[in-house]
């Protein structure tokens, strides 16, 4: 199996209008879309696209309309001319909790045939349940950055003339994304 669970650290820091800071801990799944079913039968409180404890529903991300992710992803790319062979796509985000979720951030790693990551979207939504997702074809797997104009409005905070920097270092047993 492929898919594992992060035990995570969430910080937030503020500079201003006002300086604020604030951690938490959480959990992430990083789960291979190939296995999502298999996951509904082998771990008795999580669910794929129907209620329980844990679930993932299709409906949460990509288009949003309950369609198969690998598809939407696979389309999403050829926009942006990777065609490579992709065999493996892993979404890391947070599942569904009694019915529950926001994802601010979701960060799909897309795999051709020969194990390389070729490419990383990052699926950014914010408290209006509007979403954008920027997409970033993979040069060097080891550490991972990404810049571009942000699109929309996530937080009151955050001016809209502004850029997001993404930095991921390569996944392991380990991951950190930095925003």
């Amino acid at each position: 199996m492929n898919s594992c669970i992060y035990n995570g650290l969430v910080t937030h820091h503020r500079f201003k209008p006002v300086k604020h800071e604030l951690k938490y801990k959480t959990f992430s799944l990083l789960i291979d879309l190939d296995e999502l079913e298999l996951l509904d039968t082998k771990i008795s409180i999580f669910s794929f696209n129907k209620f329980n404890v844990f679930s993932f529903y299709n409906k949460d991300h990509g288009a949003r309309d309950g369609s198969f992710l690998k598809e939407w992803v696979i389309e999403n790319l050829k926009k942006f001319n990777i065609n490579n062979q992709i065999t493996k796509i892993k979404l890391l985000c947070y599942p569904r909790i009694f019915g529950y979720v926001f994802n601010p951030l979701s960060v799909f790693f897309v795999y051709d045939n020969n194990k390389n990551l070729i490419s990383i979207l990052y699926e950014v939504k914010n408290t209006f349940g509007e979403q954008h997702t920027y997409i970033f074809k993979v040069e060097n797997d080891n550490l991972l950055q990404h810049n571009c104009s942000k699109k929309f409005h996530v937080s009151p905070f955050i001016e809209m003339n502004c850029n997001y920097f993404f930095r991921i270092l390569k996944t392991s047993e380990k991951i950190s994304i930095f925003i």
